[in-house]
């Protein structure tokens, strides 16, 4: 897709005045990260890195994107209740990955004890990419789906604004009032809420498992802000603080310094490095617990890659989602090939295929957090070495997604504004809550866009390559 804003790209002048005023009105509208100096602290902050221009989106993909997202919410629900089906395709992944075997265990001994939860909250996004056809068309290709602490719902709503600055600077009104507006943090506060007045306690409280050093902490507080505009009270704690004064009645009524907790929002606990032994103490605690997790053990395994793979696999969608023909056929229009590595013919021949056209694959482990994938050469040596061992089925392969590149300039702190060619990946935000078998929510509520550099193979926001974005509806 050209750029709409290629005149505008050629004035280096004019681009590094329009890039002043954007930081501003970023300030001003609260695009804010902590800085990475001083994680812990709000006493200096900088403004979240975003494109000068919104980016270009071809409207079809994105209502496509839309349409399809309350599918995915029924589909992570469905995974997350089918204990033979996550048993069955984590078994040979849990041999080899450490990480998602402790998560696995977790959820083996709450099944075996009975599961407290009766309400169930999921507050996902799924991710894609705009894959360019043979014949020029792009069409909408799942990324991956994150079931624990999908970001960006909260810097995302505030991002519209300062867009529609930039064209209106520019004289392009009509341009500026063609730019979505999204509140995101609005749509996921009011799941929580939900879950919340199901779980039947007005004192309750909501618990947010926050990182100490927490530089996305602005995000965040959007959604703890709608919460408390809602008369619900959050704390934000540790797991560390779970662990030395978190405790549990004989009902299994979660405690925390003397207040019940109605519902545990998790913003950490998806990668290995959050977790020492106190920390998986904290979360077996909370997962016995009757509180509604956001997510529960089971909805985080399903958000697995693992998981993804095999939810490829011809005739996998329709034995969880029986007598649904629509709903699989849109969930699975949007599938890009997926390889699953288990040692046999099958792994052997999708490492043969990497191998022979490694351009073609990307190579993921059981990861969130972005930065963990392999490409290229990095990818043929990680192959190389484990083509033989158990090891490989800790990953999955997937084909790569080759998005048309376009023109703009990615504002971050302290860098020269120069114009660079990018790629675009598109979430959507979706809620869902469940009581017993009853889905009682099932929406979507809104969207989040990240452009990188195409020199950036891998990586989020937080993580110093994707910078926030917004879709100019084509």
């Amino acid at each position: 897709m050209a750029s709409s804003w290629g005149s505008f790209l050629q004035d280096e002048q004019q681009l590094e005045e329009l890039a002043r005023q954007a930081v501003d009105r970023a300030l001003a509208e609260g695009v804010l990260l902590r800085t990475t100096q001083e994680p812990s602290s709000s006493n200096v902050v900088s403004y979240a890195p975003f494109t000068l221009f919104p980016s270009l989106v071809p409207s079809a993909l994105l209502e496509q994107a839309y349409a399809v997202q309350m599918d995915f919410n029924l589909l992570v629900d469905a995974v997350s209740q089918n204990a033979a089906f996550l048993e069955q395709t984590l078994s040979s992944t849990i041999k080899r990955d450490t990480f998602t075997a402790r998560l696995f265990d977790i959820y083996k001994q709450v099944l075996k004890e009975g599961i407290a939860q009766t309400v169930f909250l999921g507050l996902n996004r799924s991710d894609y990419m705009f894959q360019r056809n043979a014949d020029g068309s792009p069409a909408l290709k799942q990324i991956e789906i994150n079931t624990i602490s999908a970001s960006f719902g909260g810097l995302a709503s505030r991002t519209p604004a300062v867009h529609r600055h930039v064209l209106n600077v520019l004289g392009k009104t009509k341009e500026a009032a063609r730019i979505l507006s999204n509140n995101p943090s609005k749509g996921l506060a009011l799941g929580i809420a939900k879950a919340w007045e199901l779980y039947g306690s007005a004192k309750a409280l909501v618990l947010l498992i926050a990182q100490e050093k927490e530089r996305n902490v602005f995000d965040q507080r959007a959604i703890e802000n709608e919460l408390l505009a809602r008369n619900i009270r959050v704390i934000r704690r540790r797991f560390e603080d779970v662990s030395e004064k978190g405790s549990l009645d004989q009902d299994r009524k979660l405690f925390l310094d003397g207040q019940e907790i109605a519902v545990v929002y998790f913003r950490d606990g998806y990668m290995p490095s959050q977790y020492n032994q106190q920390n998986w103490e904290a979360r077996l605690l909370l997962e016995r617990s009757c509180s509604v997790k956001c997510p529960d053990i089971a909805t985080q395994l399903a958000g697995t890659k693992k998981v993804q793979q095999e939810l490829s696999r011809v005739g996998v969608l329709e034995v969880l989602l029986p007598d649904q023909p629509e709903v699989v056929a849109r969930l699975r229009a949007t599938f890009a090939g997926l390889y699953s590595l288990d040692l046999g013919e099958e792994g052997d021949q999708a490492i043969a295929e990497a191998l022979a056209a490694p351009n073609r694959f990307v190579l993921k482990p059981q990861r969130e957090g972005g930065g963990n994938n392999l490409y290229g050469e990095e990818m043929v040596q990680t192959l190389e070495r484990l083509k033989d061992s158990e090891e490989r089925a800790s990953y999955i392969l997937m084909e790569k997604i080759e998005p048309e590149p376009f023109g703009n300039c990615l504002l971050r702190p302290g860098c020269p504004v120069r114009v660079v060619q990018c790629i675009s990946e598109l979430g959507i935000f979706g809620v869902y809550v469940r009581q017993g078998k009853t889905l009682v929510m099932n929406k979507h509520v809104g969207h989040l866009l990240r452009t990188k550099a195409t020199e950036h193979a891998d990586g989020g926001v937080v993580a110093g390559v994707a910078v926030l974005d917004n879709p100019y509806p084509v």
